[in-house]
């Protein structure tokens, strides 16, 4: 009988299953190997011989020699592991087939999940045991700690090309005979067209200005032309309040002037044109909500329920450098790093497109054209690295009737990069496409929009 090293506390491990794959692994040598590569990983082992001899073996077929009972020993000595080729040898009478190794292996496998989920388990509960942190970010923290729970790893082997070709012309055919959306239209067609025909699932767009430029409201515009469709959009504020919002919502919808709600003089005409509006958003899957100083944990917790409760599609954040962290002692500069890269993480996890808002420094100011670029992001070159798409706003021309605003992507994983003009009605809060050119300040015809060629 094999001599295992089976601690006091009860664990979960099976040291049968671990001695039958180091057993397997020195008699099927590298082949053996080859056949749990993609399952296990030293640290899978829960016996410290068995750790050991697997990193060995590893090793060895990693370094192109021989994997056999003296190599592995020799290597186990070599690193300082005590062993005996008695011992070794032992692991030898358990092994029964490569097909039989596996079944092992799997074992192994799942056993370390179930360790690494009772730690897991463990920390959660020191987690909400802190009522010195705010419960929304022990809410937060328990649940990365739980998701860090190392997954079984399924058997992947490299795939011929062919194969992600096929699934590609069939996805294509799809998409031209509109059974599928390439993505969920903005409906702002020059945005669309660099997206590669809209919003698209685990990506962040980070939509940046200077204050008073109207960023805020563009986001509510994508997300009321989503929710329109059928999708749930939210958008989170930490500078306006849910009234505001629907204000907003009502007089885009209804082209009624903001004033004019403000205020609640409205003639016939308009008090018509806002009820209908009203019912229109009443049927919207639109959700607001308003929070002063939203911390990380804060939005996950939030956009997960929506996420579970409502199939949320579209997150805005407004915006970034309000957000809190929870940690004084850090510089703002890494609390805005750590939030961006957070919320990258969240839309990859929840398989949503989160929008999130940010300021721009003064610098943009002091150039004559106005026009932002990505140095000009506010307190973190984080917010670059971690967003699939940059859009960057400038106010371009005063025109009756509105602004045009400039709109430059500077950054956009899979699509194009370029610069486009957008119409901003301010007293209905209402964006569309423009027809101004951005090639000179002075009023023209020109085109809507100008692509460069950018990363695809």
């Amino acid at each position: 009988m094999i001599p295992f090293d089976v601690p006091d506390e009860f664990v979960h491990w099976s040291p049968e299953a671990e001695g039958g794959v180091i057993g397997g692994l020195l008699v099927g040598g590298a082949e053996a190997f080859d056949a749990v590569a993609d399952l296990l990983a030293p640290d899978d082992f829960h016996g410290t011989l068995h750790a050991a001899a697997f990193a060995a073996v590893q090793s060895l077929v990693l370094a192109g020699q021989a994997v056999d009972l003296v190599a592995v020993y020799e290597e186990l000595r070599r690193t300082g592991t005590e062993a005996d080729l008695q011992r070794l040898h032992e692991f030898t009478h358990h092994f029964v087939g490569t097909r039989v190794l596996r079944q092992h292996a799997q074992l192994v496998a799942d056993r370390a999940v179930s360790r690494s989920l009772q730690r897991a388990a463990d920390d959660v509960r020191g987690i909400a045991a802190d009522v010195a942190t705010p419960v929304a970010d022990r809410i937060s923290q328990s649940q990365a700690r739980l998701e860090r729970v190392q997954q079984v790893k399924g058997k992947a082997e490299p795939q011929k090309v062919e194969t992600f070709v096929v699934g590609f012309l069939d996805r294509l055919q799809q998409i031209a005979d509109g059974k599928v959306q390439p993505g969920i239209p903005t409906q702002i067609p020059a945005l669309d067209a660099m997206f590669g025909g809209g919003i698209k699932p685990g990506k962040q767009v980070i939509i940046a200005a200077r204050p008073s430029i109207g960023k805020s409201s563009l986001a509510q515009q994508i997300c009321l032309n989503v929710a329109r469709q059928g999708h749930a959009a939210a958008l989170f504020s930490m500078e306006m309040g849910c009234a505001e919002l629907t204000d907003r919502a009502v007089a885009n919808l209804g082209r009624v002037a903001l004033d004019g709600i403000a205020t609640g003089k409205l003639d016939p005409d308009q008090w018509s044109r806002v009820t209908d509006a009203v019912e229109n958003v009443r049927d919207l899957p639109l959700f607001f909500d308003e929070q002063p100083a939203m911390s990380l944990g804060d939005i996950v917790a939030k956009a997960r329920a929506l996420k579970r409760k409502h199939g949320l599609k579209l997150l805005a954040i407004d915006y970034l450098q309000l957000c809190s962290s929870g940690k004084s002692g850090d510089s703002r500069h890494h609390q805005i790093e750590e939030i961006s890269r957070g919320l990258k993480s969240l839309a990859k996890q929840l398989d949503i497109t989160i929008v999130t808002l940010s300021q721009l420094n003064r610098e943009v100011e002091k150039r004559t054209s106005g026009r932002p670029v990505l140095s000009d992001l506010k307190e973190s070159g984080a917010i670059e690295e971690d967003a699939d798409a940059v859009l960057m706003l400038w106010r371009h021309q005063v025109l009756q009737g509105g602004n045009v605003i400039g709109c430059a992507v500077p950054k956009n994983r899979q699509g194009r990069v370029g610069e486009f003009a957008l119409h901003f009605e301010g007293a209905y809060q209402r964006w569309t496409e423009s027809t101004e050119s951005l090639a000179a300040p002075a009023r023209n015809n020109g085109g809507s929009s100008r692509f460069t060629k950018g990363e695809f």
